[in-house]
């Protein structure tokens, strides 16, 4: 049972950042966003929460997987990395969307990701299936990163 409810309160963490980004991002989509320049390779809009709600979804799963096995010498450590991402996940939101600063958000992508994939090393350690829950996320940060760089590329003035 107190599995279960350490898995709903990751859950509850995970899309309460995800609802905190959303925030940030439903106010630029309408006009800022929209009248950015953007590569050809630019998904459709209906394509991020979908994609981001299925990543949160993993990542909780994988963080859950990982506090379950909190006696192992790493565990703690892939978890406290894995509180600081989800904190760059909700700046980097910020700073994009909410600040409307596509090259403040690209000089915050480079670190996060890497706080991501240090995590996924972590949680790999303590239990390998963690760590590849995180692969998805990863890909797609990697691919958020180049969109993130492209869009500032375009539109730096």
């Amino acid at each position: 049972m107190f599995d279960l409810v350490a898995l709903l309160i990751i859950l509850v963490t995970c899309f309460s950042v995800a609802g905190l980004g959303g925030a940030t991002t439903r106010p630029a989509l309408e006009g800022w966003y929209r009248n950015l320049r953007k590569p050809s390779w630019n998904p459709p809009n209906w394509a991020f929460p979908v994609a981001w709600s299925l990543l949160f979804l993993l990542m909780a799963v994988a963080a859950w997987l990982v506090w379950r096995e909190r006696g192992h010498p790493l565990a703690w450590w892939g978890l406290g990395l894995f509180a600081l991402q989800l904190a760059g996940n909700a700046l980097w939101s910020f700073l994009f969307f909410g600040k409307r600063s596509p090259g403040a958000a690209l000089v915050e992508v480079v670190p996060f990701l890497g706080v991501i994939v240090a995590t996924a090393f972590l949680f790999h350690a303590v239990t390998p299936l963690a760590g590849w829950l995180l692969a998805p996320y990863i890909a797609w940060v990697s691919f958020a990163t180049v969109l993130n760089f492209e869009i500032w590329r375009l539109n730096r003035g």
